[in-house]
């Protein structure tokens, strides 16, 4: 018989609050029909938006200190590793060897107790401040509730009142019905109406105290660590002086600038055309020791003459092609063997013929002319419609940075929270990486709405994490 009457009870419960969610939908469909007065609380309702704002800029500031204590970490780890290099590459009979392990140990522990202090005096607050939060969203979903039920208490009670036939004993009990239900809303409701903006207050003396133990633990970590480095740098310059003799000199390399040796094409013995001469980088060639003293540069064909405009001389690829940079020497030009005209052709461009010279030119210039070094030509590739044309590095620059591949959403994904994304099916979603990987979670991207992106070119604004398998790969 007990276990029946508790079976008995246990079905009731569930029929009074199957009644109850029937009773509050069908209130709340009344009210946004304007057919039943609601009750509105304006000053509570700004504290309620004080409260989510309050609670989502707490939820980035939790992520954003996880991110920088997954930082911290992080170059613990690349420190470390590199005192041990240092420690594998420091012979033993080298001086100050035991003062360097001594130091890359004091350098582990600093990070270690840097580290810790972080997660002490910020992660951890910032997780108790956060652990209110969901205890009073709870009670403002449950005051809305009962202020519901209050006001279907109201509206019963009041149509009893007004009907035709009065039944004394519904009114009495309708008038009971409304009286506990508005007590039981008022208790909530003055308990939140003395939380919430106190809470909102609390959140400047909070925000004070987690940046300012954040910037007080990070600039006495640089102090000690600064220490250290120093202590590093001296034991390096103690060994540096001792073994002094014995260092060893980086030569710098040759810059482009420099002369080169055996660096002229010589025409061909039998007087034959030469070949398109090499493309090489000597501005600066040596003068010949035999060469006479004083003589100038003659005008050669291979020069281009200048014009009022500026332009290159005619034969020069357009500048759909490309743009070309050619460099002149300065320097008097050697005498050498004669080249014909033809040597002188540089990427499929054609320069006048060696017999246009100016009037008044002796035959020596064709002598010298045929001397002068290579011409360096640059070229670089044209830019038509946002794009680079030639070569495999053209890119294109209408996909977010970092795009990876595209997604289209098989199913509707309604987002659970403000860093994901809400897909309906048809959705295509252009797939970036995550800015810090250890935050991802399995079975989870991160992207951005197409739709979204051709119209904000934000990521910031636009993209989420949204579930994989809700997609599916498009090429």
């Amino acid at each position: 018989m007990a276990e029946m009457g508790s079976k008995g009870v246990t079905a009731g419960k569930i029929a009074s609050n199957v009644q109850k969610k029937l009773t509050r939908a069908q209130e709340k469909v009344l009210q946004k029909l304007g057919k039943a007065d609601e009750t509105k609380d304006e000053q509570f309702e700004q504290c309620v938006q004080n409260f989510n704002k309050q609670l989502t800029e707490g939820t980035r500031l939790q992520k954003d200190l996880r991110t920088y204590l997954a930082s911290v970490k992080a170059m613990h780890e690349a420190s470390k590793k590199l005192n041990e290099c240092l420690q594998e590459v420091y012979e033993p009979d080298w001086p100050g060897r035991d003062e360097a392990n001594k130091i890359a140990e004091n350098n582990d522990l600093l990070w270690m107790d840097y580290h810790q202090k972080l997660v002490d005096q910020a992660l951890l607050t910032m997780d108790t401040y956060l652990g209110q939060f969901p205890d009073i969203k709870s009670r403002i979903a449950k005051r809305g509730r009962k202020l519901v039920d209050y006001d279907s208490a109201r509206h019963h009670y009041e149509s009893l009142q007004t009907a035709k036939k009065k039944d004394e004993a519904k009114i009495a009990k309708a008038e009971e019905e409304l009286i506990k239900a508005q007590k039981v809303f008022e208790e909530m409701n003055v308990d939140l109406q003395e939380e919430l903006p106190s809470l909102w207050n609390s959140r400047v003396g909070f925000y004070v105290n987690t940046f300012q133990s954040i910037a007080g633990l990070e600039e006495n970590f640089h102090k000690e660590m600064s220490k250290l480095n120093q202590n590093l740098n001296d034991v390096l310059v103690s060994l540096e002086k001792q073994h002094g003799s014995n260092t060893f000199t980086v030569k710098a390399q040759p810059s482009d600038n420099a002369p080169a040796k055996g660096n002229k094409s010589p025409s061909p013995p039998d007087g034959s055309p030469a070949a398109t001469p090499e493309i090489r980088v000597n501005h600066e060639p040596e003068p010949a020791g035999g060469a006479t003293p004083g003589a100038t540069l003659p005008k050669s064909p291979s020069q281009p003459t200048e014009s009022p405009a500026g332009s290159l001389p005619s034969g020069e690829p357009s500048a759909a092609e490309g743009t070309f940079a050619v460099s002149w020497p300065s320097q008097t030009a050697e005498p050498g063997p004669a080249q014909p005209a033809e040597a002188s052709e540089v990427a499929g461009g054609t320069q006048p013929a060696a017999g246009a010279q100016e009037p008044g030119e002796t035959a020596a210039s064709e002598a010298t002319s045929s001397s002068l070094p290579a011409v360096v030509v640059e070229t670089f590739p044209a830019t038509v419609n946002g794009t680079v044309e030639g070569g495999s590095g053209a890119g294109r620059l209408d996909l977010p940075p970092g795009f990876m591949f595209k997604v289209q959403a098989q199913h509707d994904y309604t987002a659970t929270d403000t860093d994901e994304l809400q897909l309906k099916a048809g959705d295509v979603v252009l797939v970036i990486p995550f800015q810090n990987p250890e935050e991802q979670d399995e079975g989870w991207l991160m992207g951005v709405k197409e739709s979204d992106w051709n119209q904000h070119k934000e990521l910031e604004k636009c993209r989420g994490v949204f579930p994989e398998n809700f997609t599916e790969r498009v090429p």
